[in-house]
C-alpha cells in the first residue's frame, strides 16, 4: 500500500501544480481517494506496482554488485593473515605461491562441495598451490566436533593418515550419522592406531588446536562453512572453481604472485 500511495502521489505531482505536502495531507485525511483510485484502475495500479518492484530489484542487485566489488578491492589491498603453525598440515609444496586455507565442518554438505572444488584446484594448479585445512565444526552438526577430534588425533600419529582420513570422510559424509562406529572404521582403513586415538582425541593438544581454528575463523568473519582464504582474500561459501580462478588471475595480473 505504501508503494501505491507513492505512485499516486507521483501521478498527482506530475499532472498538476500541487505541493507534495498537500498531496500527502489529502491522502492521509481522505484514504478513500486512494481506495477509489485503485478500484477504478486496478490493472494500471498492478502494472505500476510490478514495474516499481522490478526496478527496485534491479537497483538492489546493482547495489549488491557494487558493494561486492568494493569489498573485493579492499580484500586485495588488505589481505587477511591466517596463522600457519610450525606443525601445520600442508598439502602441496610449502613454498607454493598460492595458499588456500579452508575453515570447514566435516558434516556440512556444502563443505563436501568445497572439498570437491579444492581437489579440482589442487589438480589444476599443481605445484603452484598449497592447501591448509582448519576446523570450524558447527554446533548443530552432531558428529562434526568428534570427527574433528579424530582428525587431529590421527594427525598426531601421521599427517599422511590424517589427510587420508580427511578425504575418506568427505567422500561419504552421510555415514557420519553412524557416529564413532563409522569413524573407527575409517581410522582403521587409513591405518591409524585406535588406542592412541582414544587417548588423544579429548586431550588438551587436540581440543586447543580446534579452538584456535574456531577463534581464527570467528576473527575473519567465517560464521558458516565452508570459508576460504586464498592468499588472504576471503570467499565465504562453497563457490565454484571459477571464482577462485578469478582471484588467482587478478593476483597474477597485479604481479603479487608468479605461477611456475
Amino acid at each position: 500500500m505504501k508503494i501505491v500511495s507513492m505512485l499516486l502521489m507521483l501521478s498527482l505531482l506530475a499532472t498538476s501544480c500541487v505541493k507534495k505536502d498537500d498531496v500527502a495531507k489529502v491522502l492521509k485525511e481522505n484514504p478513500e481517494i486512494l481506495a477509489d483510485a485503485i478500484k477504478a484502475n486496478p490493472v494500471q495500479f498492478l502494472e505500476a506496482i510490478q514495474f516499481a518492484a522490478e526496478n527496485a530489484k534491479k537497483e538492489m542487485a546493482k547495489k549488491r554488485e557494487e558493494d561486492e566489488k568494493k569489498k573485493f578491492e579492499e580484500a586485495f589491498n588488505n589481505p587477511l593473515e591466517p596463522q600457519i603453525r610450525k606443525d601445520e598440515m600442508i598439502r602441496g609444496p610449502k613454498n607454493a605461491p598460492i595458499t588456500l586455507v579452508e575453515y570447514s565442518d566435516f558434516q556440512c554438505p556444502f563443505c563436501q562441495r568445497g572439498f570437491n572444488n579444492v581437489q579440482a584446484l589442487l589438480k589444476k594448479y599443481g605445484k603452484n598451490i598449497r592447501f591448509i585445512y582448519k576446523h570450524l565444526p558447527l554446533s548443530f552438526h552432531k558428529e562434526a566436533m568428534i570427527t574433528a577430534q579424530y582428525h587431529e588425533a590421527i594427525r598426531l600419529q601421521s599427517e599422511e593418515k590424517a589427510w587420508a582420513f580427511h578425504d575418506e570422510i568427505f567422500k561419504d559424509i552421510q555415514r557420519l550419522r553412524m557416529g564413532e562406529k563409522f569413524l573407527k572404521k575409517i581410522a582403521k582403513k587409513v591405518g591409524a592406531n585406535q588406542k592412541r586415538i582414544d587417548k588423544d582425541k579429548s586431550s588438551a593438544a587436540v581440543m586447543n588446536r580446534i579452538k584456535e581454528d574456531q577463534a581464527e575463523a570467528a576473527k575473519f568473519g567465517m560464521q558458516g562453512t565452508p570459508g576460504f582464504l586464498l592468499n588472504g582474500i576471503p570467499l565465504r561459501g562453497a563457490y565454484p572453481v571459477s571464482e577462485f580462478d578469478k582471484i588467482i588471475d587478478r593476483l597474477v595480473k597485479d604481479g603479487k604472485i608468479k605461477l611456475n
